[in-house]
C-alpha cells in the first residue's frame, strides 16, 4: 500500500462500462452487444463483432467515487475525475474528463476513444480523482483498485491470460533459436507481444494427441498433457514478468499495464497470500533481487501456477477414468 504526504479517499473509485460502438471505415458506426463486455471480468473484447476494417471504438464510462468525496470539510479543492487508457506495447496514454452527473452527487459519466491504430492488443483503462490538495494542483485522491482490459482482438471479453498456440519443426524450423530445444515437446516463449506455447511437430504423436477429440483413455491423457503446459506457461509467464518491472526512483517496482500485470495480480495472491497485491509484488521483488528468499519462494510460484492450470481437477479426472476402465475389465 502506498503512503501519500496528503489526506486521501480510504475507498476505491468503481469504474463502469456503459457501451461500446465501433465506427468502421465507411464512417458507419455499430453499436455492439452488451456482450461485448463484461464487468465481472472487467474487461472489453472489440473483435467481439468480426469486423476487420474498424477504426476506432466509443467506449461510455460511469464511475462512482467513494463516500466522503463531497464533505464540505473535505481538504481538497477543484476536484476532476478522469479516464486514462494506457498501452505499454505502443507506449500510448489517452486521458478524457468524466463529468460529474448531478451537482453535489459522486457519479461522474463519459465517454473515451480508442483508435485503433494506436493499440496492438490490450490496454489497461482506469479512472483517477484529482485535485488540489494543500495548494497542490492535479494530486490524486482516489483511483479504480482494479483497471480494466481494453481487448482490441479478443472476441471474448476475459481478463485471463491469453496464449497464442503454435506449431513447430523445432529442428526445421526457420526459427532458429527452436533447434537447441528439438528434443522438447513443447516451448514457452514469453519475449512476444503475446506469450506463445510452440509445440514440436517432431516428437512422434503430440500433435495427434493435442488434436484427438476422442472420449476414452486418450482425452484423459490429452488433458494431462495440456494441463502440463499450462503449468509451464503460467510458471514461464510469471518469471518473464516478474523479470521485466519498470522500478520507481524510489526503488518500489511498477505494475506493468499489459498481460505481464494480469498475470502477477492472478498469482501474486498464491505466490505471497495474505496481502494487498501491490505489497505482495514488492516483497517478490525484493526477494529476487535481494540475497535471500527467491529460491524458496519457487515452491509457491510452482503451486500458483498449478492451481491456475487446474492440474488437481485434470488428474482427478484421468484417475477416475482409469479405475472406471479397470473395474470394466475384471467384470
Amino acid at each position: 500500500m502506498k503512503i501519500y504526504p496528503y489526506k486521501r479517499l480510504n475507498r476505491s473509485v468503481t469504474l463502469r462500462v456503459t457501451s461500446v460502438s465501433l465506427r468502421l471505415a465507411d464512417g458507419t458506426r455499430d453499436p455492439l452487444e452488451t456482450t461485448a463486455y463484461s464487468t465481472q471480468q472487467q474487461a472489453v473484447a472489440l473483435g467481439i463483432a468480426g469486423h476487420d476494417d474498424w477504426v476506432s471504438a466509443t467506449i461510455g464510462l460511469s464511475a462512482t467515487l467513494p463516500p466522503g468525496v463531497n464533505a464540505p470539510d473535505a481538504p481538497w479543492s477543484d476536484l476532476q475525475v478522469l479516464a486514462v487508457l494506457t498501452d505499454g506495447e505502443t507506449n500510448t496514454r489517452t486521458s478524457v474528463e468524466l463529468r460529474r452527473d448531478t451537482g453535489d452527487g459522486r457519479d461522474w459519466s463519459g465517454s473515451l476513444e480508442v483508435l485503433r491504430d494506436e493499440h496492438v492488443g490490450r490496454a489497461s483503462l482506469a479512472v483517477h480523482g484529482v485535485a488540489t490538495v494543500d495548494g497542490v494542483q492535479g494530486r490524486a485522491v482516489a483511483e479504480t483498485e482494479r483497471s480494466w482490459v481494453i481487448d482490441t482482438v479478443s472476441e471474448e471479453p476475459t481478463r485471463g491470460l491469453q496464449l497464442d498456440v503454435q506449431k513447430a519443426s523445432f529442428r526445421r524450423s526457420s526459427r532458429e533459436w527452436l533447434h537447441a530445444y528439438a528434443d522438447a515437446p513443447w516451448i514457452v516463449d514469453v519475449s512476444a507481444r503475446v506469450p506463445t506455447v510452440f509445440v514440436n511437430t517432431d516428437v512422434e504423436g503430440v500433435m495427434g494427441l493435442l488434436e484427438s477429440s476422442g472420449s476414452g483413455v486418450d482425452s484423459k491423457v490429452r488433458d494431462l498433457v495440456v494441463t502440463q503446459m499450462a503449468t509451464d506457461a503460467w510458471t514461464a509467464v510469471f518469471h518473464g514478468a516478474i523479470g521485466d518491472l519498470e522500478v520507481e526512483p524510489g526503488g518500489g517496482p511498477v505494475f506493468p499495464t499489459d498481460w505481464q500485470g494480469e498475470v502477477l495480480r492472478e498469482m501474486l495472491p498464491d505466490v505471497i497470500p495474505g496481502v494487498h497485491v501491490e505489497e505482495a509484488l514488492r516483497e517478490v521483488h525484493r526477494r529476487r533481487t535481494g540475497d535471500s528468499g527467491w529460491v524458496e519462494l519457487q515452491t509457491r510460484i510452482h503451486y500458483a501456477a498449478v492451481r491456475r492450470a487446474d492440474a488437481a481437477k485434470a488428474l482427478a479426472y484421468a484417475i477416475r477414468s482409469l479405475e472406471q476402465m479397470n473395474r470394466g475389465s475384471d467384470t
